[in-house]
């Protein structure tokens, strides 16, 4: 697959964007780079399916795992509290 660049333009806050070009060119980075890193982290799921598919085509992707199994009770009740607790959580 051959990557495409292109070119965009947007609109932020001057101060936003000083502050960040300040910041990536202290660490040595290209902006162009740094921003398109930010982006990927917003489509994880899209980078991770063609990784595995690119793994598969090769027959290099497979899964082995044993599943966790409850010492006790359903599931279902441990997920239930979990998501009680994290929506008692939240202001």
């Amino acid at each position: 697959m051959e990557l495409v660049k292109v070119k965009t333009s947007i609109y932020i806050e001057k101060e936003v964007w000083e502050k960040y070009k300040s910041n990536v060119m202290k660490r040595g980075l290209e902006i162009s780079k740094s921003l398109e890193e930010l982006m990927e982290e917003e489509v994880p799921e899209d980078i991770l399916g063609e990784a595995l598919k690119n793994l598969g085509e090769r027959g290099e992707y497979e899964i082995d795992f044993e599943p966790v199994r409850p010492r006790e009770g359903l599931v279902s009740t441990y997920v239930r509290a979990m998501r009680d607790d994290r929506a008692n959580s939240i202001p």
